[in-house]
Order: structure tokens, then sequence, then C-alpha cells
């Protein structure tokens, strides 16, 4: 296997949502959980090594990012002809970390392993209303400190300024390569970075609007050692390898078996696809926090639950709530603790559907998702189809279902509010 790119993400579903765009663009991806301890699969282009490090202590982060320095060194030594390819590290397009960082830390540790002078940052994924102008970042129409993110309970996202919070991440200058630049394409992109270069910047924000901003902006990448980015930036890197979209690279084995979804996002998109699968008339369980903090057996009652209608179709088994509701518990038991608590809890229920036949698997929530696959003893995962932006259906084998099974791990704020009642027609479709 040579590896043209190897990627980091720091979460389980932002790495999904970074392998399939390159996919999209004709890659063939695996997604590996954690640093690979062996080979992956052979005939691909890009691995993704899939991490926990979003939400943890930036000094914990950066450590863990040493172990994405574990994943670098490994990835390092899969490229083309004894050189190593393209690293990629992915964060959340709406930029999450906690106040001190997480981003500019891991950012600063891979470029300091890799002898890397200069690199790009931009969360900007427009295919999701994620958009960058003048160094500000939008979510649809409006700035990121007035969308839902400024509430969210783990990383509340209070300032738009990308130039400003990566600067109070990093030790490195941070710059701006604005729309003027992008507009213009590959020769202007790379004079504005000999520019920022000479100033003394170490980072750069890209404004990108467009998907031909992302586009423009691909060529002018082509060599980076190291690129930093969300998801969005994929589209315009395997052009740079000579790769064209293919349909084949989506490629995955037949779907069968019982279907479920799980979520533990409490995002305002996922509350909405919550509700509108209940509207729909299909079965729902909700799970309660306080009870599981009792020592009640929420996951066994939800599995019982589950055995008594998932013959008639997906069922959903969901702890996805209301800010307000959600502060509520955690003032009861703490951020932290609240939060495992209920990964832990959907985790064993997960873990439970598999065992009861569950082949199709929907999991809402990068902090849940994380905590899925784990208990389900999943190491890789092959990238397929797309459902909606970001969010595609993958198979991958597990102890559970050693013939394997299909999974789709959602970012909280990702897909169309039908997306739990449409997942699983697009992989029959597929």
């Amino acid at each position: 296997m040579t590896l043209l790119l190897g990627c980091i993400a720091d979460d389980f579903t932002g790495a999904t949502d970074l392998a399939n765009n390159l996919v999209r663009a004709g890659m063939r991806v695996v997604q590996s959980i954690g640093v690979p301890a062996g080979p992956v699969d052979e005939g691909v282009d890009a691995v993704v090594v899939a991490l926990k490090s979003r939400t943890i202590a930036p000094a914990d982060a950066v450590a863990q990012s040493l172990q994405a320095l574990q994943a670098l060194q490994w990835l390092r030594g899969q490229g083309p002809d004894g050189r190593a390819p393209q690293i990629y590290f992915k964060y959340c397009s709406t930029f999450d970390s906690t106040p001190q960082g997480n981003i500019g830390p891991v950012a600063d540790a891979l470029m300091d392993a890799l002898g890397c002078e200069f690199t790009i940052a931009t969360p900007a994924f427009p295919d999701n209303q994620r958009t960058v102008f003048k160094g500000h970042l939008f979510v649809g129409d409006v700035l990121l400190s007035d969308s839902g993110m400024r509430n969210h309970p783990l990383t509340p996202m209070t300032d738009a300024n990308l130039v400003r919070v990566l600067q109070a991440q990093t030790r490195r200058k941070v710059g701006l390569i604005d729309h003027v630049a992008v507009a213009q394409g590959e020769a202007a992109i790379r004079a504005r970075i000999a520019a920022l270069q000479a100033e003394g910047v170490g980072m750069a924000i890209v404004d990108a609007v467009s998907n031909d901003d992302l586009l423009r902006l691909g060529p002018a990448l082509a060599g980076m050692p190291l690129v930093t980015a969300g998801s969005g930036v994929a589209i315009g890197l395997p052009a740079n390898f000579g790769i064209q979209p293919s349909a084949q690279a989506a490629a995955l084995p037949t779907a069968t078996g019982l279907q479920a979804v799980v979520s533990g996002s409490c995002s305002a998109a996922t509350n909405a696809q919550v509700a509108h699968f209940i509207a729909s008339g299909r079965p729902a369980l909700a799970l309660e926090p306080l009870r599981i903090a009792a020592g009640e057996d929420e996951a066994g009652k939800a599995l019982a639950w589950a055995r008594q209608h998932i013959a008639s179709g997906p069922v959903l088994i969901y702890s996805t709530a209301e800010s307000s509701a959600v502060k509520a518990v955690q003032g009861r038991l703490g951020v932290e603790q609240a939060g495992a608590l209920v990964e832990q809890t959907i985790a064993a229920i997960a873990r439970g559907l598999v065992e009861m036949g569950v082949r199709q698997l929907v999991v809402a929530g990068g902090e849940t998702s994380g905590a899925c696959v784990q208990a389900l003893g999943i190491e890789q995962m092959r990238i397929g189809p797309q459902i909606d932006p970001g969010v595609p259906w993958c198979h991958a084998a597990s102890r559970l279902a050693p013939q394997g099974l299909h999974l789709t791990l959602k970012s909280g704020n990702f897909g169309t509010t039908d997306f739990f009642t449409k997942a699983f027609g697009a992989l029959q479709r597929a």
C-alpha cells in the first residue's frame, strides 16, 4: 500500500465527514479507529485516523495528538516510493474547541514534528452552510457567535473571528488569506502565502464562501506538508494526485439485517431529526440520564423495548434533549459525569442491538460515536456513499458481526431534518 494522503481527525464523526469528501472526489478511503495497530486494507489512497481529542484538556489533547504523532509516524511510512504522504489534520466545521485550545496546540505539535514552517486553517464547508469571510465563520446566514453553537454544552463558541480564536491557541503568528486572493486562484494564493511567511506568520485562516473557492485553494496546497482544516478542503486535494471522481470509490457490500438509530447528540439539528422520526410514527424511546445516574438499568430496559419493535423497521433510542434540559442534568451530575454516563449507556445499547441482529446502525453525536465504535470493537471502516453532506454509510467488521455491518456516524450538527427516516433507504439504493 502507498498512501497519498494521511489524515488525523479530532473525533470520530469528523473523521467520517472528511473521509466522505475524499471518497466523493474519487479517493478510496479507510478510516481507522485510533492509531492503526497493523496494516489496513490494500488498494486505498487515503487513511483517516480517528482520535478523540476535541473536548479533553489541552495538555491531554497534545498527548493524544502525540498519539496523533504515533499516527503521524505510521502514516509517514506509507507514502509512495518512500516519500511521506501529505498530512491533513481535520477539525469541526464550527471550529469546536475549548477556550484553551486543542486546535492550536495539536496543530503546533504536528508542525513541530514535521518541521513545517507554514500551514493553513479553515473550517469552511459550504455544502453544510459553513463559510468563512474576512476571517469570520458563518453558520448559514449568521455568525458562529450568534448560532446555536454559542450554547453548546461542551464547546460553546462565542467568537466568530477565527484569526483571534486561533491566535489565542497557538504560539505561532496567525494571519489571513482573504477572499480577494482566493478568488484569483492558485498563483495569488501562493503569493499571499509567501507574503505572510515574510511577515513571520506560521498559520493562516483562509476565506471560502463556495465550493469554487475550495477548488481554487486545492492546487495551492499541493506539496504543503501539513494541511489543517474542516472537511471541506478535502474536495480540492485528490485532483493534485491525478484522481477524478468515481462511483467505484464508494462501493460497499450489500446491506442486510435489522435497522436502528442511537442518538446522544444535543445539537439543534439532531433535536429536529429526533422530532421528525417520532412524528413519522416510528418507534422511539427516550433515555433518562438521572435514572442512569441512580444506577437503574436503562440499557437493559431499552434493549427489552427494542426487541418488541425492531422487527417492523428501524427503531430510535435517544438521550437527545434541548440545551436547557441538558444543563439541568449537568447541574445535578457535573458536565463530565453526565456525558460519560450517557455515552456508556448508549454504547452498551449499540452493542446489544448488534448482538440482537442489527446490521444497519446510525449513530448521532461525535462523543457518542466514539463510545459506540469502541464498544463494538471496530478498528477500521471502509467509507461508502453519502447520505447527506459530511455523512456517509460505512462498512466495518466487528467481533460481534464478523461478516460486517453498515454504520453511519453522524456529527450532531449535520444532516437534514428527515435524516433518520431517509438514511436506510439511501443505503438500499446505493
